[in-house]
């Protein structure tokens, strides 16, 4: 009887159980790894922009992995690359798969240290996309 309780009263999830968190903890990680915008608080002199201010801005930024487009064009230049005896193409740096980059920017105005309003145009990006 023992062995029959404990058992039934393991000490963790039940497997099925355990299946599931280990799949919906798959789907947020592939989540975090998607495209998509992220954003840093950051100080005015932080960007490098050359201004002199202690105002801070959202900065919107993309990040993440694009999934590998299968059009023509990539699967001729991948069979090529794959051989690469055309010198032309070894002399490049050629990247067949899309990347994560803005597809919209929005400009971001601040206040200097002498009370100067300025406006960076597309300094932050509005919104990201998989592009290439």
């Amino acid at each position: 009887m023992l062995v029959f309780f404990s058992s039934l009263l393991g000490s963790g999830p039940r497997p099925r159980f355990r299946r599931r968190l280990a799949q919906a903890g798959s789907r947020l990680r592939l989540e975090d790894r998607e495209c998509r915008q992220k954003t840093l608080l950051l100080q005015v002199g932080d960007l490098g922009l050359g201004y002199d201010s202690e105002e801070t801005v959202l900065f919107k930024y993309c990040s993440g992995g694009c999934p590998r487009s299968r059009t023509n064009h990539d699967l001729i230049l991948s069979r090529l690359l794959q051989k690469s005896d055309l010198p032309s193409l070894l002399e490049e740096k050629i990247f067949s798969g899309p990347c994560c980059r803005p597809t919209h920017y929005e400009d971001v105005a601040f206040l200097d240290d002498n009370h100067r309003w300025h406006t960076v145009e597309k300094l932050s990006a509005a919104a990201c996309g998989c592009v290439g």
